[in-house]
């Protein structure tokens, strides 16, 4: 996500190419019920684009769906790799003790003593679960974003509580 996630949104997907030869894509959605993703449009892109989804049916790993304006396989593959966007507004309510990736970036990260450790500058996710990117005076640190290493997310405080495991930290 970073620095050009557009203001007062919240990543809701990615396109993955054209599937086939009449301008569908390939669409991961990243929403808990992946095809809600269709009901939070239009959808906007780090670049300015606005597109209305309608998904077409289920294929590995996401969807085949048609975005407005898009009606050639060259006009899909040339969005591989963009992400889509969903006004904040148009997205589910959450519970008290839920929140979206987004709300965690730039929360301070204190060890469990009130120490700073550092910013969230990133939330990853390479498969095997989400890592908090944390800035740290002595460079970036990936912890885990687990219940065990980070124990406390106080969204509305800006901060989580972190309990790093043995040597993720430089000085570890």
């Amino acid at each position: 996500m970073g620095d050009r996630t557009p203001e007062g949104t919240v990543c809701v997907g990615a396109l993955a190419g054209a599937f086939g030869v009449r301008g569908e894509v390939r669409l991961k959605s990243f929403c808990a019920d992946p095809a809600a993703i269709e009901s939070y449009g239009p959808l906007v892109t780090e670049a300015g684009q606005s597109f209305d989804v309608a998904l077409s049916r289920p294929i590995p790993n996401g969807f085949a769906a048609r975005l407005s304006g898009v009606t050639s396989k060259e006009q899909a593959d040339a969005l591989r790799g963009v992400r889509l966007y969903a006004r904040r507004e148009r997205l589910p309510a959450l519970d008290e003790d839920e929140f979206y990736h987004a709300d965690l970036l730039g929360l301070r990260v204190l060890d469990t003593g009130g120490t700073e450790i550092g910013r969230i500058k990133a939330v990853l996710n390479h498969g095997a679960g989400d890592i908090l990117e944390v800035t740290t005076p002595k460079g970036v640190v990936l912890l885990p974003f687990s219940r065990a290493a980070v124990p406390t997310v106080d969204v509305a405080g800006g901060r989580v509580i972190a309990d790093p495991p043995e040597g993720i930290l430089p000085d570890d």
